[in-house]
This record gives structure tokens, C-alpha cells and sequence, in this order.
């Protein structure tokens, strides 16, 4: 945390002497120390629960905490909870007391509802253990001792709190104070810094989304791309620029043996910047079921011709986690003129085809034929093509032209094409579409890298023209072209200059559940520059403005295994099964460094409800061997793991005797009613603690002074004595009578036993209590003592019994 005191001298050593400070310039002074004031505190407010994990909105009504339904730390388990203990005390206390301290007990007990609650119970650090009551400030700490100090021993255990509360007030208030008064309770509710953009994104002053990140896998290859099958399972196959793809499991670990493996095919150098290689895998909508998935990758025929492939594969019959190789078919082979540029995204739409996108073919300025390769619509290069999978055309050919593709008519234009005048798209992604409205779905976002001036991200569209090479952006780039009327092209959502980035990394439209203000940004990066970047869109104008994504700083990513920080070459951005957001870097780009980390997004400044995001995967056979996750990158607070901590323990508070007073307001919905129950008083319990413990010590007592008696091993403790040994009772101490549920002591009459010259065994004394009845009611009658060792079915039954009436004594007391 920064010091204040000197940040402010430092303003005042750096302004005029006061000989020349005029109104004006004393006004001006003022603001600025307020502004920076305001500033700081809006830089260091941090809202974190008791769990470690951001507030969230609950999905449900709160019956009992009702100032933080909108936002906080509880739901509506947790809220009831409260109550139940709130109740408690309040059955515990006077009348008196009940109309003086219920509404202060109650607004301190829901303080661990706060958003801030981590900061009131003093639990930032995972290591700290955290405290009953939170953080009041001075002067109101003053009135709740004057008014309720009897009732601190019914909300902490404390024995420090508790004494200090009775014999000095004033060090009672400055134990339970708090150094930051902005965080104490009530200043943290009215301070309007901490409290104005709760919950939303949290941006720094130049309005720049800061986000966090963990770590997910590490010690990749030019890592290309991540995705899921869809087949419920949540695998995540990871696949790697030189040809290998890999299974990660839900767990974190990856599996010892790839999922495919071709890079003995895949045609790529440990050249800095090789385009070439493994670029593309894209799963069967129907995977689950026909286990078919496609490649794109490149290849060199004949030593010297280049092309890239795509191809269909099935998994393995007997594996689920590794692909049949032999089951290859080739869909598709185009030659590629030069080595960059080589495309490489394909996935599936919501229509059930596959779209594949391909580079222009390279070189600079597309400089193939009149037009260049983009606007040739019978070219296949630079283009989106659309392709139906599950079946063969009339022609011979692997795959069927959709009937509904815009140029399969066109004798002068493949029947393949959907979009055209793409420069070298790289990394698209389809919209799954709004949670609950459904709005956006199945929109496909792509990133088209640049030549010389912008970066461009665009909305596919059908039989769109996206204008390279006419134009790059908004701009024109090739002037006779840009100016032909027939051009007609679709203009990008958004367009960036070099000055930012060098070459865009298409990323996607969030639409997970666990980071709710993310919902509906278009998330991307540049791959040279490092940059992350966001889309939010206007939906009246169908306009997006650009958000700069920045990690967040030290304070506010203060999370159990949160980090701040990732490799500059942002190569891919990846969805999991269920929604959420990852992005693929490293920190050197080469086929064969295994410097590239999977990130996942995280918001710190809201989570969603807990419960709301859980879904149960189907359950994955593995084979062969697992590899741990082992995280390399340094969190912020230095841990990895997210540390379990217990809730706010339930404090033992002592019974009172019956005819304690019912509280007369009526209690909420949430907390079940209450049922009297007859117990112990607090005497009663001690005494017949050190009941037991006397008797124990007497027991010990006779064994030590029996030197003449021999040791049994455990195995025959249990075996039916023989008559002489049923013959060897020892005389025991005497024994205290036991107390009874109120207290009192029970009169047993127990006839002490004879003991003989040279017990064979070691015996115990004990006392067996056999149950009568006698005119209806229940009376207890002394039992013969027998010594330990005999074991029959009725001795087995009477000690069970007894055993169990002692556990029951002990809860209750307890």
C-alpha cells in the first residue's frame, strides 16, 4: 500500500512558498490533494470475500441481509446461516438487551456479507486466520461497547477480546479497529470511492480493463490453437505448431501419450516466424457420436511444391484419447505459392458445415494475376470456404457444395467460396450467442492480418467481399481497385494502425459464466505487440468501440493463484466447453521452443453466484499415464492454489436454564424455529467433567498399584475368560457417583469385589448399570461388577449402551 503522508509531502515540497499562495492558488491546491486522495482510494479498493474469490450478485432474494441482496458475499444458504446464529444470540440475551443490540449485532454479523468482507475480518492474506468480529471504527465501536460490551461474549471466543471488553474499552475498540478507516465498518459503506463502480470491470485511469490470469498449461511448442470436442467430456486438446496435439483434463494434467501426432507430415522449420506447419483442428458437431474431426496442416510434395491440406480423421476405436492414424482421408489440397500466408482456422458453424480460411498465397500486396488471388473468386486462396463434410458431389469430390453457397452457380467463381478479399485470416471464432436472449448467436469473428498500415477485425458474412487487396482497413491500398464502383466491399468492425500492433490475433466473443461483466466483449490480441484488446458493441447502432484490456496491477489481482503478467507473442485465443475464455503465448515464436502458456481470463471485480456455474463432465477413460500440472509463472500473492478456509466458526455459547426469554419481533422465513432444549448448566457440566476425570485417575491408580498382575495381549482381550479367571475381581478405589442431567449426584450402592492373591490377568474394575421397570417407571439397579475381559452378548450390549450415554453427555456438555 502506498504511504500517504509522503506521497503529500511531496506535493507540498513542490508548491509555492506560502508568501505567494493567493486564494486561487490555495483553491487549486485543495482539489489536487482531493483528486489524488480520491485516486488512491479508487486504485486500492479491492472487493474480496471470506473465500478468496470476488462478490457476485445473488440469484436469489436474501430474507436476513438485506442491504447486500444487490451485490456482496452471500447467498441465500449463507444468509440463512447467519440468522440461525443471529437468533441464537438473541435467544441468549434480556429483553433489555434485545431492544438496545439487536439491530447493531445484526449489522455486524452481516458485514461478512460485505464486498469488502475480506478487508472488515481482516483475511486478504490466505495465512491470517480470520477474526469474529470485523473492523469497527472508533466512534462506533464506542457506542456498541456502551450499549451491548455483554454481548461481545456470545459473538467471539476470544479470551483477550472478551477480557479487554470488560476492563478497558478503549483498547477493547482499537484491537477490533482497522489501520485503513475507509475499510472499517460503517466508513466502508458510505465511502462512495470504494462503493461507485462496484462490480463493474475495474479500469485504471486511462480506461483500460484490468484483468488477471492463471495458469493453465505450460512447456507448449508454438502452441496454435486449443479446443474442445463438444462432447460433454471437457477435454481441452491443445495443439502444437510442429504437429503434435495433446489431451488436458479437467484436472489440470495433460496425457503422457498425444492425441495425434504428425509431425513427421507437417512441414515447418525452427525458422523465427515460420507461418508454415500444424494450423488448424475442428470437431465434428455430431463428435460424440461418429468420432470425426479435421485437420489443417502444410505439406511439401515432391521436395519442392508446398500445399496445405485439410483432412478428416477418427478417433481410436479401443482410445478415446488418441486418434486413429491411420483413418486419414484428404478433403482438400491447395498449393500455396509462397511460405507465409498460409490461413490455417477451420471450424464448424451452427449450419452444420465446415468454413475453412486460407491466406492470399503470400509474397507482399497479393501480386497474383490482374486482381490478386483475394478478389479472384476462382481462386481458393484468400477466401472463406464453406464445405459440407457428410457427404461426396456428383464430381467425385470428398465433400458436397451446400446448396445455399452464394457463387455455386457462378461458372467464373469456385462453388466452394462463401466470402472473399481476405488478406490472411487468422484465428476466427462463431458467437454462441447471448446467455439468455440468444442475441449474436452464430456470428463468425475473424482477425485479417495487414500489410503495411492496420490490422482489421471483421463479422463474416455470406458472399462478402472484405476488400484486400483494394483495401487494408478503412484505407485504400491498391487505388484503381479501391476506386472500381463494383467493388461493394463489407468495411471491419474495427480497424487498428501499426502504431498499436503488427499482426492481429482474432480472439472471441465471451459468453462464459464465471466472469459476468465480460459478457459479450469481442476479446483479441496482436501477436507483435503483446496488446490485449476488446470489443463492446453498441446494439442500437450496431457500432463497437475499443476497450484496451491491461493486466490488472498488484492490488488488484491479490488472489490466491491469480498472476498479472504473460509472454509477449500472443499466437491463438481458445474456448472451453463451458464458455469461458484462454489465450495461447510465447516468449520466443519458433516451431520448436517449448516456451508457450495457456492463460485463462479471470475479472477479480465480480464472480458469478456460487453453484451457478457447475456442470458435471462425463467421465474420461484414460489409459496410459497422467502428467501433473505443474505451474511455473509467480502469483501475485506467491501461492498457486486457492488455500480452503472454513467459514466463520460457530462459537459454543453456554445454555441457559429453561424460561429464557423468546425475542418478540418475528424472525425471517430463513431461520427455522427454534426448539427448546433441556440441558446442562454450566456447573452442572464442570462437575461432572471433573467427575470423569477423577474417575479415570482412581482407574489408573489400582492398575499401577497391582504389581502382581500380568499383562494381556490385545488379541486376547476379547476371548471368553476361563472360570478361574472370572474368579480374579479386583477391589477397586472408590468411584465418584456420576451426575445426572441436572446436575445432581446419583446414589449407586456397588459392592466392592474381593480381589485374590495372583490374578493371572490384568482386570479393571467397572460398574454395569442394568435397566428395570418397576410400576411403570424406570429405575436403575446396580449391577455385579465384572472385570474387564468377560465378554458376553449382554456385556457388549450394556457397554454400547454405556458408551453412547457417555458420547451423549459429552456432546451436550459440549
Amino acid at each position: 500500500m502506498p504511504r500517504e503522508p509522503d506521497s503529500l509531502n511531496h506535493l507540498r515540497s513542490n508548491w509555492p512558498e506560502g508568501s505567494f499562495l493567493t486564494k486561487k492558488t490555495k483553491w487549486l491546491q485543495g482539489l489536487i490533494i482531493t483528486i489524488y486522495f480520491s485516486y488512491l482510494r479508487r486504485v486500492l479498493a479491492h472487493p474480496q470475500c471470506l473465500d478468496f474469490q470476488p462478490p457476485f450478485k445473488p440469484t436469489s432474494h436474501l430474507e436476513f441481509c438485506r442491504h447486500y441482496e444487490k451485490f456482496g458475499c452471500c447467498d441465500q444458504k449463507t444468509d440463512s446461516n447467519i440468522a440461525m446464529r443471529y437468533w441464537d444470540i438473541m435467544d441468549l440475551i434480556g429483553e433489555e438487551a434485545y431492544a438496545k443490540c439487536g439491530d447493531l449485532v445484526k449489522d455486524i454479523m452481516c458485514q461478512e456479507c460485505s464486498p469488502y468482507a475480506a478487508h472488515l475480518f481482516d483475511a486478504e492474506d490466505p495465512y491470517t486466520p480470520v477474526r469474529h468480529l470485523p473492523g469497527l471504527c472508533s466512534s462506533y465501536c464506542a457506542d456498541f461497547h456502551s450499549k451491548c460490551h455483554s454481548v461481545v461474549k456470545y459473538l467471539t471466543n476470544s479470551r483477550t477480546l472478551q477480557e479487554t471488553c470488560e476492563r478497558d474499552p478503549l483498547h477493547f475498540c482499537n484491537l477490533i479497529n482497522l489501520p485503513d478507516q475507509d475499510y472499517c465498518y460503517p466508513n466502508v459503506v458510505s465511502n462512495n470511492n470504494l462503493y461507485s463502480n462496484l462490480g463493474k470491470v475495474v479500469e485504471d485511469t486511462r480506461g483500460c480493463f484490468q484483468l488477471c490470469l492463471t495458469e493453465v498449461a505450460n512447456g507448449l511448442r508454438n502452441p496454435v490453437l486449443m479446443i474442445h470436442s463438444g462432447d460433454d467430456t471437457h477435454r481441452m486438446f491443445v495443439a502444437e505448431q510442429i504437429g503434435f496435439v495433446w489431451v488436458y483434463l479437467r484436472d489440470g494434467s495433460r496425457l503422457e501419450q498425444p492425441f495425434l501426432d504428425i509431425s513427421g507430415e507437417v512441414l515447418t522449420t525452427p525458422w523465427l516466424g515460420d507461418e508454415r506447419g500444424f494450423l488448424g483442428l475442428a470437431f465434428h458437431p455430431n463428435y460424440r457420436k461418429n468420432g470425426r474431426f479435421y485437420i489443417y496442416y502444410s505439406i511439401l510434395t515432391n521436395g519442392k511444391l508446398e500445399k496445405v491440406r485439410i483432412s478428416e480423421m477418427k478417433v481410436s476405436a479401443h482410445d478415446m484419447n488418441i486418434a486413429d492414424p491411420y483413418s486419414e482421408r484428404v478433403l482438400l489440397e491447395i498449393e500455396e505459392p509462397a511460405a507465409n500466408h498460409n490461413g490455417g482456422q477451420i471450424l464448424f458453424g451452427l449450419d452444420g458445415y465446415l468454413y475453412i480460411f486460407t491466406g492470399d498465397g503470400g509474397k507482399a500486396g497479393d501480386p497474383f494475376g490482374r486482381f490478386g488471388n483475394a478478389q479472384n473468386r476462382s481462386a481458393l486462396l484468400g477466401k472463406a470456404l464453406r464445405i459440407d463434410v457428410d457427404g461426396r458431389s456428383i464430381d467425385g469430390k470428398p465433400y458436397r457444395i451446400p446448396l445455399d453457397n452464394p457463387f455455386r452457380k457462378d461458372p467464373d467463381a469456385k462453388p466452394e467460396v462463401y466470402a472473399y478479399g481476405v488478406r490472411n485470416m487468422w484465428r476466427c471464432s462463431v458467437d454462441r450467442g447471448d446467455p439468455l436472449t440468444r442475441y449474436g448467436r452464430g456470428r463468425i469473428f475473424c482477425g485479417d492480418v495487414g500489410q503495411n498500415r492496420y490490422e482489421e477485425v471483421d463479422i463474416i458474412v455470406k458472399g462478402g467481399n472484405y476488400g484486400w487487396r483494394a483495401k487494408e482497413g478503412f484505407e485504400c491500398f491498391d487505388m484503381k481497385l479501391c476506386q472500381n464502383s463494383s467493388l461493394d466491399d463489407i468495411l471491419p468492425i474495427h480497424a487498428y494502425g501499426h502504431h498499436v500492433g503488427k499482426s492481429v490475433t482474432g480472439g472471441y466473443v465471451y459468453r462464459g459464466c464465471e466472469s459476468p461483466n465480460l459478457n459479450g466483449l469481442y476479446i483479441f490480441g496482436d501477436f507483435m505487440s503483446g496488446r490485449l484488446m476488446a470489443l463492446e458493441e453498441d446494439k442500437k447502432t450496431g457500432s463497437w468501440k475499443e476497450k484496451n484490456v491491461c493486466m490488472g496491477d498488484t492490488k488488484t489481482c491479490s488472489f490466491p493463484g491469480l498472476i498479472n503478467h504473460h509472454h509477449k507473442f500472443i499466437i491463438s485465443f481458445a474456448e472451453d466447453e463451458a464458455g469461458e475464455l484462454y489465450f495461447l503465448a510465447t516468449s520466443y515464436p519458433s516451431a520448436m521452443s517449448p516456451f508457450g502458456t495457456l492463460y485463462k481470463f479471470v475479472d477479480p471485480s465480480r464472480r458469478a453466484p456460487p453453484g451457478k456455474c457447475k456442470y458435471k463432465p462425463l467421465p474420461v477413460k484414460v489409459r496410459g499415464k497422467k502428467v501433473p500440472f505443474t505451474p511455473r509463472e509467480l502469483t501475485v500473492l506467491g501461492i498457486s492454489e486457492t488455500p480452503t478456509r472454513s467459514p466463520l466458526e460457530k462459537i459454543i455459547r453456554p445454555t441457559k436454564p429453561p424460561g429464557t426469554r423468546q425475542p418478540t419481533r418475528a424472525k425471517p422465513s430463513t431461520s427455522a424455529a427454534k426448539k427448546k432444549k433441556t440441558g446442562q448448566t454450566t456447573t452442572a457440566k464442570m462437575s461432572q467433567e471433573k467427575s470423569e476425570k477423577a474417575t479415570q485417575q482412581n482407574k489408573k491408580k489400582v492398575n499401577v498399584s497391582m504389581k502382581t498382575q500380568k499383562k494381556v495381549p490385545a488379541h486376547k482381550k476379547l476371548m471368553p475368560q476361563s472360570k478361574k479367571d472370572k474368579k480374579a475381581p479386583v477391589k477397586p478405589s472408590t468411584v465418584k457417583p456420576k451426575q445426572s442431567i441436572k446436575g445432581a449426584p446419583e446414589k449407586k450402592n456397588i459392592k466392592p469385589l474381593k480381589p485374590q492373591t495372583k490374578p493371572k490377568v490384568v482386570t479393571k474394575p467397572n460398574v454395569w448399570l442394568q435397566k428395570t421397570k418397576k410400576n411403570g417407571q424406570e429405575v436403575k439397579k446396580p449391577a455385579k461388577s465384572q472385570p474387564e475381559g468377560t465378554v458376553t452378548k449382554k456385556t457388549q450390549a450394556s457397554s454400547k449402551k454405556t458408551k453412547n450415554s457417555i458420547l451423549t453427555k459429552k456432546k451436550k456438555a459440549v
